[in-house]
C-alpha cells in the first residue's frame, strides 16, 4: 500500500478526479504490475495495472489500491468489473469511495467471490486525497474566504482606499494560496470597481506556474478588456442567485477548491449561506475606523445565533498577523 501511495502521487493533484495507485501481487505476494490514474479520460489506476499484464496471468491474484474500485461507467467503465474479469481473488484498499456514483465496488467484489479488505493505511491516503476526499463527501468545492482587515475590522478607510492594508510578506502569502487553489472567485462589483486580474504572481511580479481559474459571482456583464480575462484561463460566471447550486455546478467543471476574496459582499454571502470550510484573517497592526467593515449583515440578530469559529493556527507575516480558523463542527 505504501507503493500503490507512491505511485498515486504522480498523477494530476487537481482536477475533478482522485489521485489512485495500484499494485497487483501474485500468489506469492511479488509485484507483477502496478499503475496509477493519468488524468480525467484515462484508465484507472486498476486498469492500468491490468493492461501491463498477459491475459489470465492476473488469476488469483491481489491487487492493493489506495481507492475503493469504481462501480460505474464514465469515460472509462467500472474497475471492479475489470478485476471481477481479470479474475483477482482479494482486493485490499485503504479509503472507501465516498462518491455516491462510484461507490460500491467492495459490494459488487464481494458479489463476485473477491475477497475485500478496506482500511489499509487509511490515514495517510486520507491526507493523500486532500481536498479530493471533501469536494467528493460535501458534492461542492472546499471554500476558502480571505480578507485583510485593520485591527478594529476594517477593509477600507472611508474614501474606499484599501492599498496596502497589509505588508508584502502578508501579499506574498495570499498569492501562494492562491497558486495552490483551483479558483479564485470574487464579485462583478469588485470587477467592475477594481478591475483585477485575479492572478498569482511571485514577489517580482512574474506569474506563478499554477494559476486559478477565474470566478465572478453576480448578473452583471464582465467587460470584455477586464484584466481576468489576459489570464491563462478563460473566467467563469455564476449568478450568485443560490451559492450552493453554483458551488455544485463549478465542481461538475472539476473545481475543488474555491479561495473567495471578493470583498465584504461576497464573503458575508458565503458565511451566511453556511458554505465555509476555512477564513483566512490577515490582521494589520493599523486602526482604521469607519463603515467600511470587513463583512456585511451575515444574519446574527444576537450573539447566541453567531457562528462559532475555531482558531487552527495563527502566522506571524512581517508586522502582520494571519488568523486561520474553520467553523466548528455542526454549524
Amino acid at each position: 500500500m505504501q507503493h500503490a501511495i507512491r505511485l498515486a502521487a504522480r498523477g494530476p493533484a487537481r482536477g475533478i478526479n482522485p489521485q489512485v495507485g495500484c499494485v497487483i501481487l501474485d500468489a506469492d505476494g511479488a509485484t507483477i504490475a502496478e499503475g496509477w490514474h493519468r488524468g480525467a479520460g484515462t484508465p484507472h489506476a486498476e486498469a492500468d495495472a491490468l493492461s501491463r499484464l498477459a491475459p489470465g496471468a492476473a488469476e488469483g491474484a491481489t491487487a492493493v489500491v489506495t481507492l475503493e474500485p469504481c462501480n460505474h461507467t464514465g469515460r472509462t467503465g467500472p474497475c471492479s468489473e475489470a478485476l471481477i474479469a481479470a479474475g483477482v481473488a482479494r482486493v485490499v484498499h485503504a479509503v472507501s469511495d465516498p462518491n455516491p456514483r462510484a461507490a460500491g465496488g467492495a459490494t459488487r467484489l464481494r458479489e463476485a467471490g473477491v475477497e475485500v479488505d478496506g482500511g489499509v493505511l487509511a490515514s495517510e491516503v486520507e491526507d493523500l486525497l486532500g481536498d479530493w476526499l471533501t469536494t467528493a463527501r460535501l458534492g461542492r468545492p472546499v471554500v476558502t474566504v480571505k480578507w485583510a482587515s485593520s485591527l478594529d475590522g476594517r477593509a477600507a478607510a472611508a474614501d474606499g482606499s484599501s492599498q496596502w492594508i497589509t505588508g508584502a510578506p502578508a501579499r506574498h502569502d495570499v498569492h501562494a494560496r492562491r497558486s495552490a487553489s483551483d479558483a479564485i472567485a470574487v464579485g462583478t462589483g469588485t470587477v467592475l470597481a477594481d478591475d483585477p486580474s485575479l492572478t498569482a504572481r511571485a514577489a517580482d511580479g512574474s506569474l506563478l506556474a499554477d494559476q486559478p481559474v477565474p470566478v465572478v459571482f453576480g448578473h452583471r456583464a464582465v467587460p470584455a478588456d477586464a484584466a481576468l480575462r489576459r489570464g491563462e484561463h478563460e473566467p467563469v460566471q455564476v449568478t450568485g442567485d443560490d451559492l450552493a447550486a453554483d458551488l455544485r455546478a463549478l465542481h461538475d467543471r472539476g473545481i475543488r477548491s474555491l479561495f473567495v476574496e471578493g470583498g465584504p459582499t461576497l464573503a458575508s454571502a458565503f458565511i451566511a449561506a453556511g458554505l465555509v470550510d476555512e477564513v483566512l484573517v490577515y490582521l494589520a497592526p493599523v486602526l482604521i475606523g469607519g463603515p467600511r467593515l470587513a463583512l456585511q449583515d451575515i444574519g446574527v440578530a444576537t450573539l447566541s445565533a453567531a457562528p462559532r469559529l475555531r482558531i487552527e493556527r495563527i502566522h506571524r507575516l512581517g508586522d502582520d498577523l494571519l488568523v486561520i480558523a474553520a467553523p466548528e463542527k455542526g454549524q
